[in-house]
């Protein structure tokens, strides 16, 4: 009798349940983030007593490093993220490496800390330690560089060279930071890494994450609970190399991760690979 009008009312209740469905996911993204932080705030405040103790001195940090670890998990299963790991090496304990990784998201630390035992500091960016809390440990335990900054540049090769001097790993980011294009698979790779590693004749140990952009991007409204994949791959040695190596290493390194980004993205989520959580 009125077909206009039944038309007109169908497309008007799609319209409204796609928007309620919108806003839905938003105010889940929005509490989503917000306890994010307080996953991050409370094993912190849980700990804080020992963490103090445990930055006093440099030689406390093996003990401050199998707290972050606990952090980190605790974080990592708060949200929701459930992280499989394939090794193509296991680490040895008496070793120094240059651990390596592609950059997408916040969680690219919690994960790192969760996936690799050797203790090792992390070079990041000094807007890291504005963060409340987190911020007063991480200015403290981490090698901060201003990007912009010529001379903070080689404060980082100081610093770092401190604590492979003391048996500590290294893990540098090394795009330089997250790339504003998200559909990027992997951006170009900047020298430092490359140049330590050369230096002090260590390892580069490069590391593959597949799904935390996915899981938890720097896009406010994205993001979603569920599997985190990472791969540790063969160490590329340095032994024996010089500075005009660098480039080589650099770019044979990220051939490997690139590589391994791509493999990862043919592949389900739901994929069971064999690994070792």
């Amino acid at each position: 009798m009125f077909p206009n009008l039944i038309v007109f009312s169908k497309t008007n209740l799609v319209f409204l349940i796609f928007e309620l469905m919108k806003g839905i996911k938003i105010i889940f993204w929005t509490l989503w983030r917000i306890w994010f932080y307080v996953v991050m705030a409370i094993p912190i405040l849980i700990m804080f007593p020992f963490l103090i103790l445990s930055i006093v001195s440099y030689k406390g940090y093996p003990y401050y490093f199998k707290m972050s670890r606990i952090w980190a998990k605790f974080i990592l299963f708060g949200m929701g993220f459930y992280y499989i790991v394939k090794k193509e090496y296991r680490l040895d304990p008496k070793k120094s490496y240059m651990i390596v990784a592609n950059h997408t998201s916040m969680t690219d630390i919690m994960l790192m800390l969760a996936i690799v035992r050797n203790p090792f500091v992390f070079v990041g960016k000094k807007e890291l330690a504005k963060i409340p809390l987190f911020g007063f440990f991480y200015r403290r335990t981490c090698i901060l560089v201003d990007r912009n900054c010529s001379k903070s540049k080689n404060e980082v090769f100081k610093q770092a060279q401190m604590r492979l001097s003391r048996g500590l790993s290294v893990c540098i980011f090394p795009e330089g930071g997250v790339p504003e294009d998200e559909s990027l698979v992997l951006d170009t790779f900047k020298d430092g890494a490359f140049r330590l590693a050369i230096e002090h004749q260590i390892a580069i140990l490069p590391i593959t994450f597949a799904d935390n952009k996915k899981r938890f991007s720097y896009s406010f409204f994205s993001g979603s609970p569920g599997v985190m994949r990472a791969k540790i791959h063969k160490p590329i040695e340095t032994e024996g190399k010089l500075p005009i190596d660098r480039k080589a290493l650099r770019e044979a390194t990220w051939e490997v991760i690139h590589n391994q980004l791509l493999e990862f993205n043919t592949k389900s989520d739901n994929s069971h690979p064999n690994t070792t959580l």
